[in-house]
């Protein structure tokens, strides 16, 4: 590595070559699930460097709201790494592309795509091509985010070239600039404010509109295991709304039991939920699709933002070949519970 102190060398730890048996070379990379042509860096970095890493967030953290999600990861990372990702750069410290993953024997399950989640930001098309053609796993289901729309168009033009099928779908991204300046909201005292545990993964694995199979139970057992949440119980100890968060930092599976909809629930959770991420210094923010009405007009009422970039979703689900949900459109007619 030009221009590197030996210091620089021992954090980097290990070069990306020697990691999830991929290549590292000047020539095209050429894996069994396709060949791709663009041009690879000769110099793909694992991050991992504990000084490195906190001078990382800080450079995302001037670079919001673009760097939303590789920011929230490279905090979860800082703080324990509780979802077990890793920080890959093109270069150090003038990197042009991020990209973060799951370490390898986190995404052990070739079919489990919410799991198998990447988080892309570029300063530089090229880079940001070259990283993901090299740095995804495309031989198994996946998800890339991403809220540039390069991060769409390299994929795109990788899974082409490769001859992978690809799905994609965008999303709203609602940011609330100070979360502190929330008004508070009166709870009702049929219900009180909780947080969820592990043994209600089963609750959300059934309602859940993408859930109801093991694997979608064990990827929400480890959201409740490791990320914060927050919940309504009823006079049983039963959640009946809940918001839980995930390794993007993002505010995530909010839902209310359909027999106690209608009494702002998910209000109360939203607001509870974006004043304490706020409180632990992460931003306050999360998706919604562009044909959820309702939720988007609940985001305004709370102050959130419209930030005016999309949010990529893009699946390569080898399984189910159909596009999950982070915010579940509610029907036609209906009001966030």
């Amino acid at each position: 590595m030009a221009g590197a102190t030996q210091t620089d060398r021992d954090c980097y730890c290990r070069n990306f070559r020697e990691h999830r048996g991929c290549t590292q070379t000047g020539a095209p990379n050429a894996t069994t699930s396709g060949s791709y042509q663009g041009p690879i860096s000769t110099e793909m970095l694992i991050l991992s460097c504990s000084s490195k890493l906190q001078q990382l967030e800080a450079t995302l953290r001037r670079l919001l709201p673009e760097t939303l999600q590789v920011h929230s990861v490279v905090m979860n990372i800082n703080r324990g790494n509780p979802a077990g990702h890793e920080v890959l750069v093109d270069t150090w410290p003038e990197f042009k592309a991020i990209l973060t993953r799951p370490h390898r024997e986190v995404a052990s399950d070739n079919a489990d795509f919410y799991t198998n989640t990447y988080a892309a930001f570029y300063r530089d098309l090229g880079a940001n091509q070259a990283l993901l053609g090299s740095a995804v796993n495309w031989g198994q289901a996946f998800c890339i985010l991403g809220l540039q729309n390069g991060v769409y168009e390299a994929s795109r033009d990788i899974a082409k070239a490769k001859a992978v099928q690809l799905e994609a779908s965008r999303y709203f991204t609602y940011l609330h600039p100070d979360p502190s300046t929330m008004p508070e909201i009166r709870l009702d005292l049929s219900v009180r404010l909780s947080s969820l545990d592990v043994s209600h993964a089963d609750l959300l694995n059934e309602t859940w509109a993408f859930g109801r199979n093991d694997n979608r139970r064990r990827y929400l057992a480890n959201l409740i295991r490791h990320f914060p949440s927050v919940c309504l119980l009823d006079a049983a100890g039963r959640p009946v709304s809940w918001i839980i968060t995930d390794p993007f930092g993002i505010m995530t599976h909010g839902y209310t039991l359909p027999q106690h909809r209608g009494r702002g629930y998910i209000q109360v959770l939203l607001n509870v939920m974006a004043k304490q991420m706020h409180t632990w210094g992460y931003p306050s923010y999360c998706h919604v699709a562009v044909d959820n009405y309702p939720m988007q007009r609940l985001q305004e009422r709370q102050g959130f933002q419209c930030q005016p970039n999309w949010c990529h979703f893009i699946l390569q689900n080898i399984a189910l070949h159909r596009t999950p949900t982070l915010t579940p459109s509610p029907e036609a007619g209906t009001a966030p519970a």
